[in-house]
């Protein structure tokens, strides 16, 4: 019998940012890669600040295999804010360096910290259409329809993007 409990997990992440973004960006994708290996990587995305007037996002989601919990990659991710120099606001609509969030864990469903699979992904274009590019047939862990039927469920003319080039792969 094959002993699951030691299997890599996918993972998928979301990455923004409006200050500094395109060396930000980088800077996550190349510190994720150094620490997981092979990265799947979305299209950029910019779209405007959502919550509050500022600098345009760019934004864009990140995948890769791992053995560690969730935990540990959120304290990576903390890490990543750090190397960025992330200043937290009381306010969660607020320009930042760099936001990088834990959206699904494989198909683990938890409440708490982190929640997952995070709301985000049904909430929000950014998060969202890039989620359904690299994984159009991964299933929703709770509502059990596949990313890209979410997406073309989406009022995505609420909050429009445009893809935009800055190398990051």
């Amino acid at each position: 019998m094959l002993d699951v409990r030691n299997a890599p997990v996918n993972v998928y992440l979301s990455a923004g940012s409006n200050i500094a973004p395109e060396q930000n960006l980088k800077m996550a994708c190349q510190e994720l890669a150094s620490e997981y290996g092979e990265l799947t990587v979305s299209s950029v995305y910019q779209n405007a600040a959502v919550g509050f007037a500022g600098e345009d996002f760019l934004n864009m989601v990140i995948g890769f295999s791992t053995l560690e919990k969730p935990e540990l990659i959120v304290d990576r991710l903390e890490t990543l804010h750090r190397k960025a120099h992330r200043k937290r606001q009381s306010d969660p609509f607020s320009p930042r360096t760099l936001d990088v969030d834990l959206l699904l864990y494989g198909d683990l469903v938890r409440e708490g910290t982190p929640e997952l699979p995070r709301e985000d992904i049904e909430k929000y274009a950014f998060v969202l259409e890039p989620m359904a590019e690299v994984a159009p047939e991964l299933r929703h862990p709770v509502i059990g329809l596949t990313m890209s039927q979410i997406w073309d469920d989406f009022d995505n003319d609420a909050h429009p993007m445009q893809k935009v080039e800055i190398g990051i792969a």
